[in-house]
Formats: structure tokens, sequence, C-alpha cells
């Protein structure tokens, strides 16, 4: 997903960019080690090694949260970081295994169900127990041969082409017979992908409130983490620095991240909320503040508020001032937001404000202001494509532009801030829509449609963001179907075809 050394220089490798050639070699080397493999038990052992090496090369930043943050022993965060890295290379090694007890004989064939079951395992990660999707080997082509394809077949498809792709190559150039027609299958993929049709949303259902680009400002507080919801330093740091920004702040729209406000409005100095409500009552300005919300008796959410000017009145009183916009997040972070049953006694051993949230709705409305339908989703959330489609069932109400709002100073300065921009700059390229994010210690950026970066801040630093920003409305492919199927379709896919290379291995 994103290199994390600062050598590669020479192969034409950019430190934080994701490097396609190298997800496609390391699965062609696991594919080809499977192909070798007398038993399913062996299969199974091998697909275990490479997922739980995998995973614990993706998110080996946890240490920062669990150790550095939440003062838990170094031993026992290594623990859990390889456990949890174990119990989600189950799923690999169980594809491994069903992949070498079902392989076929022709080399075609075996690459077809090999990358059916490692979109099965895929999914199963994006699923299962709350899910947790990051990492994702289709993330790797963000750039490079498979983009034109992420509007079709989003990002999970881009998994199931990366490994039928490797999958081929490693069996075809392993059989002498077939190597010649490896070689002339990529040159026809190469061909073909060169003239794959870029699907260009801006040509389907063009909108006149759209023409006009929005001119935004996203806030970067750069609030150190082990110091962000401590009452005497990063509290007052936080509500006065994102409080000056948010008064002065120009443009159409102005957004301060995930808990910006890391205090309940109720918990705000006297006069602190009401004046931000009425900075935003009148003028041509709005806002998307991150904050907590909730008491003790309903519960908490993690919690985005719309604030814009009100509507005129019908006796030409002076506007008044509508209910605030509410956004809650929905996919809320194991072990974050939302602690499994039977493991309070793990948050216990850290010193990390958790707790258990609320959870809000699937496809929540829009945030509307000067044409544009705002979609916020707030950290991780945008790693879950399909949740984000059942805002594009109704094509006339469905976003315009997507506004991220993340906290991911829990794991330092390290390629998690990578690793996330290339999510979002994926999600751009699915829907057809622009990214912004606001973010606390990065990547505070914005992103267009085609999952280009075009304004961006540097990381660790506090500061504000400005641009301009071009909405979009039509309907992507995958848009249309992951909004009414959600990822039905793949998982039909991989199961279809294990079951008839099941059927095929009894005949």
């Amino acid at each position: 997903m994103a290199w994390p050394f600062p050598f590669g220089a020479v192969t034409g490798i950019v430190p934080g960019q994701p490097a396609g050639w190298l997800q496609l070699l390391a699965l062609a080397l696991l594919a080809g080690q499977l192909d070798g493999a007398r038993s399913w038990r062996r299969g199974a052992w091998l697909g275990g090694l490479f997922a739980v090496s995998m995973q614990c090369a993706t998110f080996w930043w946890l240490f920062i949260s669990l150790h550095v943050y939440g003062g838990l022993a170094a031993p026992l965060t290594v623990l859990a970081i390889v456990l949890l890295a174990v119990f989600l290379g189950l799923y690999y090694a169980a594809a491994a295994g069903l992949f070498v007890a079902l392989a076929p004989v022709r080399p075609v064939l075996r690459a077809i169900v090999f990358a059916a079951v490692w979109l099965l395992a895929e999914l199963a990660r994006v699923k299962f127990f709350t899910g947790f999707p990051w990492g994702e080997g289709g993330y790797a082509h963000v750039d490079g041969w498979a983009r034109p394809l992420a509007a079709w077949i989003g990002v999970h498809g881009l998994t199931f082409v990366a490994a039928l792709v490797a999958a081929w190559l490693a069996f075809a150039l392993l059989a002498p017979r077939t190597r010649w027609l490896a070689a002339l299958s990529g040159i026809a993929l190469s061909v073909a992908l060169a003239w794959f049709p870029v699907f260009n949303v801006g040509d389907v259902e063009p909108d006149p409130a759209l023409v006009r680009p929005m001119s935004v400002t996203l806030l970067q507080g750069n609030i150190p983490q082990d110091e962000k919801f401590v009452g005497g330093t990063g509290v007052i740091t936080a509500l006065r620095w994102y409080g000056e920004q948010l008064q002065a702040a120009k443009g159409a729209l102005v957004v301060a991240p995930e808990t910006a406000l890391p205090l309940l409005p109720q918990q705000l100095p006297e006069g602190y909320w009401q004046g931000l409500q009425g900075r935003f009552s009148t003028g041509q300005q709005a806002a998307l503040i991150g904050l907590p919300l909730g008491d003790y008796d309903t519960g908490y959410s993690n919690s985005v508020i719309g604030l814009k000017p009100g509507l005129p009145g019908q006796t030409g009183q002076p506007a008044a001032l509508p209910a605030p916009y509410r956004y809650d997040k929905h996919h809320l972070v194991p072990f974050g937001e939302v602690i499994p049953p039977g493991f309070h006694w793990f948050i216990n051993l850290m010193n990390i404000p958790l707790g258990d949230f609320n959870r809000g709705a699937v496809g929540q409305s829009s945030f509307g202001w000067q044409g544009q339908r705002l979609a916020p989703n707030i950290c991780y959330e945008d790693l879950f494509g399909e949740e984000l489609g059942a805002r594009f069932v109704d094509g006339p109400q469905a976003p315009t532009m997507f506004v991220n709002l993340s906290n991911i100073g829990w794991f330092g300065n390290t390629v998690a801030i990578d690793q996330h921009l290339q999510i979002s700059r994926m999600r751009s390229l699915e829907f057809g829509r622009p990214m912004i994010r606001a973010t606390n210690t990065g990547a505070t950026v914005i992103i267009n449609r085609l999952g280009e970066v075009t304004h961006s801040l540097p990381r660790h630093t506090r500061g504000v963001l400005t641009g301009e920003v071009q909405g979009r409305s039509g309907i992507t492919p995958y848009a249309w179907w992951v909004g009414r199927f959600g990822l039905w379709p793949l998982w039909a896919l991989g199961l279809a075809v294990t079951g008839l290379a099941f059927l095929g291995r009894r005949r």
C-alpha cells in the first residue's frame, strides 16, 4: 500500500507511495509455492505464514498506540499485535489450504481458483468481527495498470484481478510449455488496460449547481496525542486554536478534524459553543466540526456537527438558526470505540480514554451547502466502500463530495498516514467523487475525483489548508451496484468459482 523505507528511488519506488508490482511479485511467489505443496495442510501453513507476515508489516504501528500512548508493556503489545495478525491470518490459511485441495490441472483454471479463494479471504477480513480490512492488496494498485478498473469493480475487484494476474504468471512461468503464453498474456493485458475506458463521471448527469468549485479551508491542529484529552494542556490548546481558526477562516466551507473539540458541547467553556453557532448563522460560510456528543443516560457518539446560515423567515424577520446537521460514526474501531464482550480487562490495562460508543446508521443524509451534498465519514470509515455506497442508491440525492475527518495521531509519524491516504484516494476513484480530508496530524489533503492529491499540508505540523474543490454528480458502475447489492456479487463470484472447482475435483 505504501513503501515504508526512505530508499527505493533506483527502482522507481517513492516512499509513502504504493508499489503495485511488488504486491504482484509477492502474490506470485506465494502462488508458486502453493502450486508445489503436496497437501492442503502444508498449503495452509504457507498461506498462514504469508498472511501473518503481511499483517504485521502492515499495521506494526499499533505498537505506538498501545505501548507509547496506552502504556501497555512492550512484550504484551508485541504479543497483542502478533495475535491479531494470526487471527486475521486464519482466513488466508483456510484459503491457501482450500486452493491446494481444489487446484485444477490447467494453469489458467488454477489461477482463477487461486484468485477466488484469495478474494474470499479478503472479504472475510472486511465482514467478520466488525471488519478490519486495512492493507488489502487492491490498494497497492491505486496507481498504475489497474487504475481504470476501480470505478467498475472497486478495490475488492482489484484484489481479485491482481491475484488472478499474479497466479497466472506464476503458474505459466513454472510450466515450460506455457511460458510463451504467459508472455503473450502480459502483452495483451497491458494493451487492453491501456485502451480500457476510464469512467468519466463528469460527463454523466451534469448538475448546473456544481459548475462553480467550492472554496474550502481544512484545519490541522497537530495536538500531541498524549496531551489531546488532558484538561490542563491539550484540551486548552485545542479549544483555543480551533476556536480562533473557525472564527477567522475564509472560504465557503471550514472543516475541523475528528474530535477537534475534545469535550462534549455541555462541557465547553460558557459561551464557546454559542459563539460558534452564531459565527456560522449568517454570511456565506458553513462548518463541519468533529466532536463527541451524548450524555451518560443516552450514551455517547463520535460525531460531526454541521453549522450553516439559516433560511430567511416568512415574515421578513432575520434568518432563523436551523438545527445543526449531525453525523454519527457508524463503523466503530474494535477495542477503540467498541469493546467486544469479555475484553474490558484488556482495555483496563491501558491508559487511553476509550469506551463503548453508540453506532450511527448506514447511509445517513448528506450536509447540503451551496448546491453540494457533503458526505462526512470519520477516521477509518472510508475503508468500507460498501457502506459509503449506501448513499448512492438515490441518484439525485447522492453525495457530490466526501469529507473525511480523522485523527490517527495515535500511530505517530509513520506509514499509517500514507496508507490511510491511499485508502481515501481509492474511494475517490471508485465513486468518482473528490475527497477532502481534515486530520489532526495528517494527511490533510484535497483529492480530486481521479484520486489525485491536488493540495496538501506537511504532516505533523500545525496549519491551515485552503483550496477549491469541484463536486461531481453522476453514478459510477461500482457505486450503482455496491449501493444496491453490497459485496454480495463478489461473494457470489468467489463462492461460485470455489464450488465449481470442488465439483470438478470430485469428478
